[in-house]
């Protein structure tokens, strides 16, 4: 955690009365049914988006790279299989970044997700996910169209992640006329299917993630868009297989059919809603806090990658920690935090923390 929250974290430790004021009113609403839809219409989907989203913004990792087309994190499996023994099915998730978010969705099996990323690249990239999903009858079909690859003849519907990702690594990339058929539908299924009103840049951006995944494949990583190479960080497809430290087994969404159409389905009512946001921004989270006790329901889990790492190094953790306490929050809600082993801490407390130092 940021040195700023432990500070702030010491300082009210001990206000119990605080804690009990932020949680009496989220709790009692957890207790009530939400309204949270069962599906929502295109039309309302993209103005939800608008509402929410922020203006596109900048960020610079670790790694130099100015996009984020793929996670590194390789304890996803163990934190997914953790999170789904810890919530209970029909919450709801937030989270950031790119492909992860659908590992922990389908551990979780939200009613309702919001991603947030300050970069409007990762909607592109959602937006592209999202219609990948929404194209794709199984996880063989879905890999082959996400790489632009030929569907490999033989390949098990049962097959395990780490079979499916290496069969793919072997398979025939789509020549350019295939690429571009892809693209198309694509493009197509967006915009002409679903009504989305994705304008030249928008468009532009799609083609950007999508040229990456064909260039590179199932090998591509976290930094191939900048370096023009696969390099030696962990792979798409390595991410896929990795597998749960405690139990063996692997727990990404493309480790079973099941884990894949849960969140295709969710895709199809157009329930995973990609926004555009800063963290510690005026309107995205809060927006989104709003949007949550409009329909009586709270956060069930917020997955924060390490973008509180680069919030404190900005001198803005404070003003991301103000904007939590602004979400709807209840003594279950958890913060999922990967680091190094992986850590879920609970948001309220945090929250209380807060708002006691405003």
């Amino acid at each position: 955690m940021p040195s700023d929250g432990r500070r702030v974290r010491a300082r009210l430790a001990g206000a119990a009365l605080v804690l009990a004021l932020v949680l009496a009113p989220a709790s009692v609403a957890g207790l009530r049914q939400d309204t949270l839809p069962a599906s929502i219409a295109d039309r309302d989907f993209w103005a939800l988006i608008a509402k929410i989203s922020e203006p596109d913004g900048f960020f610079r990792s670790n790694s130099g790279s100015p996009d984020n087309l793929l996670s590194n994190e390789n304890t996803i499996s163990t934190m997914a299989a953790a999170l789904a023994e810890r919530v209970k099915p029909g919450g709801v998730y937030l989270g950031v970044g790119p492909e992860q978010n659908f590992t922990y969705i389908a551990a979780m099996r939200p009613k309702i997700a919001f991603v947030t990323d300050i970069r409007r690249g990762n909607l592109h990239l959602h937006l592209l996910y999202k219609a990948v999903f929404e194209l794709s009858a199984d996880r063989r079909d879905f890999v082959a169209r996400l790489f632009s690859r030929k569907q490999p003849a033989g390949l098990d519907a049962k097959a395990s992640a780490a079979e499916l990702m290496d069969a793919y690594l072997r398979a025939e990339a789509e020549d350019a006329a295939g690429y571009q058929s892809n693209l198309a539908a694509i493009t197509d299924h967006l915009i002409k299917k679903r009504t989305l009103p994705l304008d030249a840049d928008d468009r532009a951006g799609l083609d950007y993630v999508y040229r990456h995944f064909h260039q590179f494949g199932p090998a591509i990583n976290y930094v191939s868009s900048v370096r023009g190479s696969t390099g030696s960080a962990a792979s798409y497809a390595a991410l896929q297989s990795v597998r749960d430290r405690l139990s063996g087994g692997e727990r990404t969404f493309l480790a079973t059919e099941d884990s894949f159409q849960r969140v295709k389905a969710l895709q199809h009512k157009n329930l995973i809603v990609p926004v555009v946001g800063n963290f510690a921004g005026p309107k995205a989270i809060r927006a989104i806090g709003a949007y949550l006790k409009q329909h009586g329901a709270v956060v069930t889990a917020f997955y924060v990658s390490n973008v509180e790492d680069y919030l404190n190094r900005q001198g803005v953790w404070p003003v991301f920690c103000a904007n939590v306490a602004a979400l709807p929050l209840d003594a279950a809600s958890l913060f999922i935090r990967p680091n190094n082993t992986g850590r879920f801490d609970a948001m309220a407390v945090e929250a209380a923390a807060c708002r006691g130092a405003a």
